[in-house]
Order: structure tokens, then C-alpha cells, then sequence
């Protein structure tokens, strides 16, 4: 063979096969991402987002979806069983760091920012966009028939009244302790029960009231109503992405990646989300996925 003609060929063989080895070293230093979830709906959604979003970007992913509650998730991510989930800022202020309840959605975020990287080396991203604070539901006809329109409305009537939710909101401080105190209601009894089964209870009339979140789509689709917070009880519940500060070190662009959602996903799109889940049983990857494909962020 003319040794020109070698020489080219070996030539062009390395220009076409040194990129596809590097960008292959490249994709092997990328860590794995785990990814981890509480087990309600909109997390689901939420933690199918962020696996998403880093297999689009080039990351494996191990995902932990519907992992548990805020402290089983908490406890994972300190350990580094799991290294990001999106958790909500007046859940990380209340239930994780144990303060009273702070009103300004800037200074909470600015308060479990500050203390998680202090104290669990923990980096709060930017939130998403939409607040997901609890509220108190009823049934529609039950709140006309008994003229109540907020929650303070109920102090003469809890003590013949159910309530019903998840265990962990009958336990933390922003859920029932705090709740009857700062309203001083007194129900006739309280049901801890599975998140998923707490619309079922008040649709069936197992329950009279119930904690809810502000954006599930299943209220006005039960012929559900919220009840106003008169006393300002909730704190803001502002969803953002939590992430292992060794995790960030190492690849600095799953901050940027994960932070293209921020401000992108509102209320009523959140709620939306949610109702397609639990209302037209759609599966929750890939109701994930359609709304990042729409947000131009996957293919």
C-alpha cells in the first residue's frame, strides 16, 4: 500500500474515532445520579423530572421514587443513599430544622439555604416555581351546610368532626400539634392514614376534614373546598431541588441543569400535572416528560 495513502487512512480512522472515545471517558467521570422521592403524586412527578432531566444531559440514573416521607428522605440524602430530591422550603424550615413558622417565602428559602449547607452540606437550588402549601379541606356541600368558610369557623364544630390525614401531618409541627393549638380546635377524632388514601376518606364520609395541598387537582375534582388559613397558620411550601454539596462538587452543571426549571412550573400547572396523575390515571414518567418536552428542555 502507498504509504501516503496508509498514513491518511490511519489519519482520518483517529479524527473520527478520538471524539467518540473522549466523549465516552467524558460520559464514564459523570457520576451516577440517585434520584429520590417522597411517595405522593406530585413528587413522583417531581422526582420523574429530575431523573428526566439528567438522562437527557448525558447522567445515569439510579431512581429511588417514592422513597418515603420528609424524614425517610431527609435521612437518605444525609447518608447519601440517595444525593437529590425536591423538597418543599417551609417543610425543610419546620419539620427538618424545627424553627417557628417564618411568613416571607424569600427569608425561608434564604434560612434552610443558609442551615442546610451548614449544618447536612445540603445546597437548596432555585425554586421551581409553585407554592404547595397544606391547606384544610372539606366537602363542598358540608362547608355550605355549615356556613364554614374558614378554618377558624371550625373551633365550634371540630368536636363533632373527623379529621383525616397523612400520618406524618399528624405528627409534625406544621401539621396537627401546631395546627389545633395555633386554632385551638379540638375534633372529635384524627385518622393518620396513606397519602393516598386521604380523598378517598372524605369522599367516602369516612373523614369530615382533611389536610390537603394546595395544588392537587383532586379538590375541585371531589367537589372539595379550601378553607381559608384566617389565622395564617401554613408557612410557604416553595418546591425546589436539594442536592448533596460533594454531588455539585464534582459536577458543577447538575445545578445549572436542574435550575432551567426555576419560576417554570406554577400553581394551576402544578395542579394540572397532578389531576392528569391522579384524575385521568396517566403515568406519572410520563406526565413528566411531556411537560419537559413542552418546556423545550427534552427531546
Amino acid at each position: 500500500m502507498d504509504k501516503k495513502k496508509w498514513f491518511f487512512g490511519v489519519s482520518v480512522l483517529c479524527l473520527v474515532l478520538f471524539p467518540i472515545g473522549w466523549e465516552g471517558a467524558r460520559a464514564q467521570d459523570k457520576p451516577t445520579i440517585v434520584v429520590g422521592s417522597k411517595g405522593f403524586t406530585e413528587q413522583v412527578i417531581l422526582g420523574n423530572m429530575v431523573a428526566l432531566l439528567m438522562e437527557s444531559n448525558g447522567f445515569k440514573v439510579d431512581r429511588k421514587i417514592g422513597l418515603g416521607g420528609t424524614v425517610i428522605c431527609h435521612e437518605a440524602i444525609v447518608r447519601g443513599d440517595i444525593n437529590v430530591y425536591v423538597e418543599y422550603t417551609g417543610t425543610g424550615l419546620t419539620a427538618i430544622l424545627k424553627k417557628p413558622v417564618v411568613k416571607d417565602p424569600e427569608e425561608v428559602y434564604q434560612i434552610v439555604k443558609t442551615e442546610y449547607e451548614e449544618r447536612f452540606k445540603l445546597s437548596w437550588l432555585k425554586p421551581w416555581g409553585f407554592n404547595n402549601t397544606y391547606c384544610i379541606v372539606m366537602r363542598k356541600d358540608d362547608a355550605e351546610r355549615l356556613k364554614v368558610r374558614k378554618v377558624s369557623d371550625l373551633k365550634p364544630l371540630a368536636k363533632d368532626l373527623i379529621f383525616g390525614g397523612t400520618i406524618e401531618f399528624l405528627a409534625r409541627p406544621d401539621g396537627v400539634p401546631g395546627l389545633t393549638k395555633h386554632y385551638e380546635l379540638k375534633f372529635k377524632d384524627q385518622k393518620g392514614m396513606d397519602p393516598g388514601l386521604v380523598y378517598k376518606a372524605i369522599a367516602e364520609k369516612q373523614v369530615d376534614v382533611i389536610s390537603g395541598f394546595a395544588t392537587d387537582g383532586r379538590i375541585p375534582a371531589f367537589n372539595l373546598i379550601v378553607l381559608e388559613d384566617d389565622l395564617k397558620f401554613f408557612p410557604p411550601y416553595f418546591a425546589a431541588p436539594v442536592v448533596r454539596m460533594d454531588l455539585l462538587s464534582k459536577a458543577p452543571q447538575v445545578g445549572e441543569i436542574l435550575n432551567q426549571l426555576s419560576g417554570k412550573i406554577g400553581d394551576v400547572a402544578m395542579a394540572t400535572l397532578n389531576y392528569n396523575v391522579d384524575g385521568k390515571k396517566m403515568d406519572a414518567a410520563t406526565v413528566a416528560k411531556e411537560f419537559l418536552k413542552g418546556q423545550g428542555l427534552i427531546k
